[in-house]
């Protein structure tokens, strides 16, 4: 059986205010896929050591269940992933934990808590200027998952494989100096089932979170990052870290801002074993 929990967060800073540019009152994370060869560990800790919130948001897609049933791998950066949130939870910072499709065998666990991390199946995020924000992954109001559900199964395996053929191209294009460039971005811009299908996730995120009586929602799930207003609410959209390594974060003044990581990266990103394969000591420049 699975319990619904509404977790709601009044956001009350445990400092007076920001004394740099890298701590914010709340940073959102979501799609990180631990467990999976794409999946940029090493970046999203380099990440996560640069940057400092009071309230910390895994909005879903953290592990991921699918694919380590199919295959274990876990190399030591997604284990230093684990520990850096954890530690983090331990030293004052509130962590919740909304989980998505990929690790929703976290959801039985919810209402309880992991160590010092809260686990929810949703939440009510209130911004420093009053703005109330429904905090959730995305699956469940994804006509995909909800009707066709072998569909999803396919899809995951079909964009594996993309970003398996993607990693060598990459490869190739740093030899190159080229930058990165995603095969699986790109095929989602020009596929008009997929253009069709992004927009209205979009608009049925939002008009439920009207419906709740919120001013916007936050989510995951589609791996497309945004922050945008769509009729007249706040859409947000926290990306991945497979391949946009993005992340949201609000100031404490309540704006939202869009953070790309890998534009901060002054070497091409390489995705993949290589980057899991560098010990835990080595510094990526950012």
């Amino acid at each position: 059986m699975v319990y619904f929990a509404l977790f709601t967060v009044t956001g009350r800073p445990t400092v007076s205010a920001a004394d740099d540019d890298y701590h914010f009152r709340t940073i959102w994370i979501s799609d990180i896929h631990l467990g999976t060869p794409g999946c940029q560990a090493y970046y999203l800790l380099d990440f996560l050591r640069a940057h400092k919130a009071n309230t910390l948001y895994l909005v879903g897609d953290i592990l991921d269940g699918w694919q380590l049933k199919k295959k274990w791998y876990w190399p030591q950066a997604h284990n230093d992933v684990v520990q850096k949130i954890l530690r983090s939870a331990r030293k004052g910072t509130k962590v919740i934990y909304v989980p998505g499709n990929h690790d929703e065998l976290v959801r039985q666990f919810t209402g309880l808590y992991l160590g010092e991390i809260a686990i929810v199946d949703e939440a009510i995020h209130t911004t420093a200027d009053g703005k109330r924000l429904w905090v959730v992954h995305g699956d469940l109001f994804d006509s995909v998952m909800l009707h066709a559900r072998w569909l999803a199964y396919l899809g995951d395996w079909i964009y594996a494989i993309l970003l398996k053929v993607n990693r060598r191209l990459n490869a190739v294009r740093q030899l190159l100096g080229l930058p990165y460039w995603s095969m699986s971005q790109y095929l989602k811009h020009k596929v008009k089932n997929a253009v069709n299908f992004i927009s209205d996730f979009e608009r049925v995120m939002t008009e439920e979170a009207r419906r709740r009586g919120c001013d916007g929602v936050v989510c995951g799930h589609i791996h497309k990052a945004e922050v945008r207003e769509i009729n007249g609410l706040l859409y947000c959209n926290d990306g991945d870290w497979v391949e946009s390594l993005t992340a949201l974060a609000e100031d404490f003044d309540g704006k939202i801002h869009l953070i790309h990581w890998r534009s901060r990266l002054t070497e091409p990103m390489n995705l993949g074993r290589i980057v899991d394969a560098l010990p835990a000591d080595s510094s990526v420049p950012a």
